[in-house]
């Protein structure tokens, strides 16, 4: 089972970098078929194979021998790998495709922003109404698996993360985008209040130490603009997976 999820998982994976390249552009994600972004030859459905052919070629377009970047595989082995985590973390069931959306709409997330210093409203505004319904009925608790979040749980989480995060914008007069607050109420609406203020919490401490490495290693100033979706995603993945244990964890103390 592990294996086709796996399988599954970098099949998506190679979707969502059509979705990283066209999205922020205002291309369709359906047509024209995937082309090499230099000699704009068409990729057969041989050369497309996830993961592995990029092992096969090398590295580069069979027609140009262009290097092609490594972020494509790099977005289709992330994808397999949760994917694989989601049914070890939470097991079989309906609650399966919601996480995986959910999981790959942090991967498109964290990549678009990472180019482009945007967050689209088309992944995080029908999230929010999709982890609403999912949360009310299937969707585990990170912080107590045995139960649902509910939607109680899931309206309370969507309106503090909203709430919260554009207080933050408010007060820091722009520090803070549009985007941030759309995303972490769709974060609320998935996993609840509690996972929303542990996403928040692991995002700013992975930013600080990001922040901080920038600044000693690579001699970047206090002034420069660095995208804070990546580490809501990666502190909302956290959140998903750890959350219950980080609470036990502290409750320990």
């Amino acid at each position: 089972m592990f294996l086709i999820v796996f399988v599954f998982g970098s099949l998506i994976g190679s979707f969502l970098n059509v979705c990283i390249y066209r999205l922020p552009r205002n291309l369709s994600i359906i047509s024209p078929s995937s082309r090499c972004p230099s000699c704009n030859i068409p990729i057969k459905a041989y050369d497309n194979i996830p993961l592995l052919s990029y092992l096969l070629l090398g590295g580069k377009c069979r027609y140009c021998k262009a290097r092609i970047s490594f972020r494509y595989p790099l977005v289709e082995a992330l994808n397999a790998l949760l994917y694989a985590a989601v049914l070890w973390r939470f097991g079989f069931g309906w609650h399966m495709p919601v996480l995986f959306a959910f999981c790959s709409a942090m991967i498109v997330i964290t990549f678009i922003d990472l180019d482009f210093q945007i967050i689209p409203d088309t992944i995080t505004l029908p999230g929010i109404p999709l982890g609403l319904i999912a949360a009310s009925l299937l969707l585990p608790d990170p912080f107590d698996r045995s139960s649902i979040l509910g939607f109680q749980g899931a309206i309370i989480g969507l309106l503090s993360g909203g709430a919260l995060f554009y207080a933050i914008a408010v007060f820091s007069r722009g520090g803070m985008g549009g985007g941030d607050i759309k995303m972490m109420a769709m974060v609320g609406s998935f996993m609840g209040w509690k996972s929303m203020l542990l996403t928040t919490f692991a995002g700013s401490l992975l930013g600080s130490f990001v922040g901080i490495f920038l600044m000693v290693v690579k001699g970047k100033g206090r002034k420069t603009k660095v995208p804070f979706g990546p580490f809501l995603a990666a502190g909302a993945l956290i959140s998903l997976f750890y959350g219950q244990e980080i609470l036990s964890l502290y409750l320990r103390r």
